[in-house]
């Protein structure tokens, strides 16, 4: 499959401040997840994708194109941003319309644009609502509207599942896989592994301005499983606990919150961990209040990976 992104030796920093650096990859069409921590570089990354910001080195092209101040290539691209930029006294219908006639649609063509765009996110009962009223949920999926409005070929959406409902949630990424389904690209970035696994496998791992890894996600939850995990547990007994696992193998260590019912292992099995640990629950009859990984994320996985 052709390639319809290409970038080569990308580079772009803010003063002495780094934002990517001599990133090369080249994207086919369907859903890329663009997976980093927070500060990785996803988001200047997908505003060079979209022409916001000019690399200070390397080439970009999209369809074989240049992409900065190429405004003919811009209608072919939806941008979903990180931060909100709206006019807060306008209402949701006005804020889609207004996109879908900057991208050259009138009359009724637009109106009916701006319907369908509501009708997916489920904005079409609050179309006559101020901006300023809508909820985060509500405000993120009308990003979400605005960028596909004017059905383009490329979706470029930054932590799109941010602040939504459970529920929307999982329409939204339902609605990303169909775009993905239609032969569309669509790269969504997110510092969430389980977000992106609902979506696709196919992922882009970047850390520190740098592409870190490639391919497919399995690969990724490979090194997410093999890593040392600290899980936390509050219960109303939690040296009970601690006793009926200590003598585990896959048990590196255990300490007690002196604050609180929580005990905290370390474990390097996480698997075994949690199969023994729901045993315990169901045989014991635990009063467990709450489960946590507070380092199950990609942050703990570059720091274990980079040696930190």
């Amino acid at each position: 499959m052709k390639a319809v992104i290409n970038a080569e030796n990308l580079s772009r920093w803010y003063g002495n401040v780094l934002g990517i650096s001599e990133i090369s990859l080249e994207i086919t069409p369907g859903i890329k997840g663009l997976l980093g921590p927070n500060g990785a570089g996803k988001s200047t990354f997908l505003k060079i994708l979209c022409g916001q910001l000019k690399p200070n080195l390397g080439t970009i092209t999209i369809f074989d194109e240049p992409v900065f101040s190429n405004f003919r290539l811009f209608s072919r691209i939806g941008l979903c941003p990180e931060h909100e930029c709206y006019y807060k006294s306008d209402t949701g219908w006005d804020e889609v319309l207004f996109k879908a006639k900057l991208h050259g649609f009138k009359g009724k063509e637009a109106a009916a644009r701006t319907e369908v765009a509501l009708e997916k996110v489920g904005l079409m009962d609050s179309k006559d609502k101020y901006i300023r009223e809508y909820s985060l949920g509500m405000r993120q999926r009308l990003k979400l509207a605005v960028s596909f409005v004017h059905d383009p070929d490329i979706l470029l959406l930054d932590e799109p599942l941010r602040g939504i409902d459970p529920l929307w949630r999982v329409k939204i990424i339902q609605l990303i896989k169909d775009y993905g389904k239609m032969g569309k690209t669509v790269i969504v970035s997110s510092h969430v592994l389980p977000e992106i696994e609902a979506m696709t496998n196919d992922i882009i791992l970047i850390h520190q301005g740098k592409i870190f890894a490639q391919g497919d996600i399995h690969y990724i939850r490979g090194l997410l499983d093999s890593h040392p995990h600290m899980i936390s547990v509050s219960c109303q007994n939690p040296r009970e606990l601690a006793y009926l696992l200590i003598e585990k193998e896959y048990i590196t260590n255990i300490h007690f919150d002196a604050d609180s019912r929580k005990v905290i292992f370390d474990t390097n099995k996480r698997d075994q961990f949690f199969d023994r640990l729901n045993r315990i629950i169901v045989e014991k009859d635990l009063d467990i209040s709450e489960i946590t990984s507070p380092d199950d994320n990609l942050q703990a996985v570059f720091d274990y990976l980079v040696g930190k």
